[in-house]
Parts: C-alpha cells; sequence; structure tokens
C-alpha cells in the first residue's frame, strides 16, 4: 500500500504547529472591535467575506455590515421584492395622506458580489452599509 512508502519520521513540508495561533492572532488584529455575531463567507467558494456584522432582529439568516474584504459593488441596481408603491385605501375608499404614501417609496440599491468568484451575496445602500443575504455565516 501506499502507507507503507511514507517516512512518518520526517515532518511535513507544509506543516506548521504554530498556524492556528498565528491566524487568531491575524483576526484579533484585523477586528479590532467589539465581539461580532458571525463570520460571513461566500456560499460558492467559502472566501471570507466580513469579520465583523450584525444579525437581522426579523429575518435571522440576514446580516448588515460596514466593514467588508473581498467583495465588489456592480453596477447594476436592484430594488428590494414588493417595492411596488401600491395606493391603499381606508373603509371609506379616501386616500391615505401624502405622508404616508410618500414613505413608502424604495430606493435602488447596487448588487454586491463576491471578489473571487462572482456569486451575489448581497446589495449595498446609499448609506454604503451591506445587507447581506446570500452567505454562510461561522460562529466567531
Amino acid at each position: 500500500s501506499d502507507d507503507d512508502e511514507i517516512d512518518y519520521s520526517i515532518k511535513p513540508e507544509f506543516y506548521d504547529s504554530d498556524l492556528d495561533d498565528k491566524d487568531e492572532s491575524w483576526v484579533a488584529r484585523k477586528r479590532k472591535g467589539p465581539r461580532t455575531d458571525a463570520v460571513l463567507s461566500c456560499p460558492a467558494c467559502f472566501t471570507t467575506l466580513c469579520l465583523e456584522c450584525q444579525r437581522h432582529d426579523i429575518y435571522l439568516t440576514q446580516y448588515r455590515a460596514m466593514f467588508v474584504t473581498n467583495c465588489v459593488i456592480t453596477a447594476k441596481m436592484v430594488f428590494p421584492q414588493g417595492s411596488k408603491k401600491r395606493r391603499k385605501y381606508r373603509k371609506a375608499r379616501e386616500p391615505m395622506e401624502t405622508e404616508e404614501a410618500s414613505s413608502t417609496s424604495v430606493e435602488a440599491v447596487r448588487q454586491a458580489c463576491c471578489s473571487v468568484c462572482s456569486t451575489e451575496v448581497g446589495v449595498i445602500d446609499k448609506d454604503e452599509v451591506y445587507h447581506f443575504y446570500d452567505v454562510l455565516p461561522s460562529e466567531s
């Protein structure tokens, strides 16, 4: 068998027993902030996208972040689902007030993709806040 040909007395060329400690200290230097809800990765290539994020209170599979890595913003404008303006009427069929109607206007956001494999992972709004909805979260 192949195991008979392997010499286990020699250390493997690419083995580093201190690698986990080095990786942990690198991440700690990069974070510099409070504990995050998750570390986000691309679902297609597992590239790290975000080290600090906040989980959505209602939609538990969505996250938002301001500082990301390995993300590119495309020029494609995306409109959130259910953004069609509809006229709502009261029981007496009177139109709603103009303030309420104007608050239903929805802004377009730009698409955010993984810079490695170009998978769409979320959007970025006008305030430059990333909203991730197609990512793999992991414990931080």
